[in-house]
This record gives C-alpha cells, structure tokens and sequence, in this order.
C-alpha cells in the first residue's frame, strides 16, 4: 500500500503525494502538465495552419498553384485542366484542377498509389462551375493536397451546401478521388 510522503500536502483535495514511484498529484505538477498539453495542442494547431511558404513547406504536399504563374488557360485557350470526382462518405462532389502538379496528385490517388490526399480548397459560392447540383465550387488556383488539415474545414459536400462549415475552405479528411476526366471545356 502507498503512504503519503511527509510533509506533503494531504490538506487539500487533490493535492496527495505519494511515494513508491507514483505519480505526483501536486497543484504544481498539474499545472506542468496543463502547460505542456497547451504548448503541444498550439505546436500542432500552428503546424495544420502552415501557409506552405518556401521556408515552411508543408510535409510531402506539393505548394500549388506556383506564385505567378497561371493556373487556368486563358480565355479561348483549349483547357488544359481535368476534373477530378471525390467521395466523400457517399457524397461526391467535382473539382477543376489546372496545376500540373495537383493534377499529378489526383492521377497518383486515382491509381492508388501514395500521396497527399486531402483536397484543401477555397470555397466560391454562388457558381457551380464543373460542381453540378450545388450551388458552390472549389476555387482552382486555391487548392492544395494535404496529409493534414485543421477539423474546422472537414465535412461532406452537403455540410459546405447548408453553411454548415464556418471557415472558407473545405478538406474532407475521408475524400478519396473516383474520376479523373479532362475538362471538355
């Protein structure tokens, strides 16, 4: 059986020391705790909100599109784009991709093959665009594929149709590409 050690707060709730090698309860050991809890949950949090700048990219997701380079072919151009079809929990939705890169992406998942495979856009309203039967789109020059994100952005393609998902950005954490078709724009 463990004794209290001598000297060592019985007096409050919550407060006993043991001896014995048991974990010490003291206010100030828990407060360490706490800390340490905190500074792990902020670590994390800044790491998911990572910009995928040069100095920060993020781990095994390309940064796309490139800065300064256009991502979508100018107006009368034949599309070099393709749109990719995503299960989400039996909802699909469609995303127009036209970086080199992303697209590279979709066809690795679509071949089962390994690589980031959240799709993290900037929500449009308003316009469908090659989302036919919702009434928003997945903006194409914001759009990355991620190992990981923040939960703020996760859900299904209903959950962005009722507002339901607060942020402007979407990234189902359980999508998985279907299709991958050009774009007969």
């Amino acid at each position: 059986m463990f004794q209290p050690v001598m000297g060592f707060g019985t007096d409050w709730p919550g407060s006993s020391v043991w001896a014995d090698d048991v974990a010490v309860q003291s206010p100030e050991n828990r407060m360490c705790r706490t800390l340490a809890a905190l500074a792990m949950a902020s670590a994390m949090l800044i790491a998911a909100c990572s910009s995928g700048s040069p100095t920060n990219p993020p781990t095994n997701a390309p940064v796309s599109p490139t800065p300064g380079a256009p991502s979508t072919p100018p107006a009368g151009s034949p599309s070099a784009g393709v749109v990719v079809t995503i299960d989400v929990t039996g909802e699909t939705y469609k995303i127009l991709l036209t970086d080199p890169a992303d697209i590279a992406v979709a066809r690795d998942l679509l071949a089962g093959r390994e690589a980031p495979s959240i799709p993290n856009g900037k929500v449009v309203r308003g316009e469908p665009g090659v989302n036919e039967g919702y009434s928003w789109h997945i903006d194409p020059n914001d759009i990355e594929w991620a190992d990981m994100t923040i939960e703020l952005c996760d859900g299904k393609p209903s959950d962005v149709e009722a507002n339901t998902i607060s942020g402007d950005r979407f990234c189902p954490w359980s999508a998985k590409v279907v299709a991958v078709e050009d774009d007969a724009n």
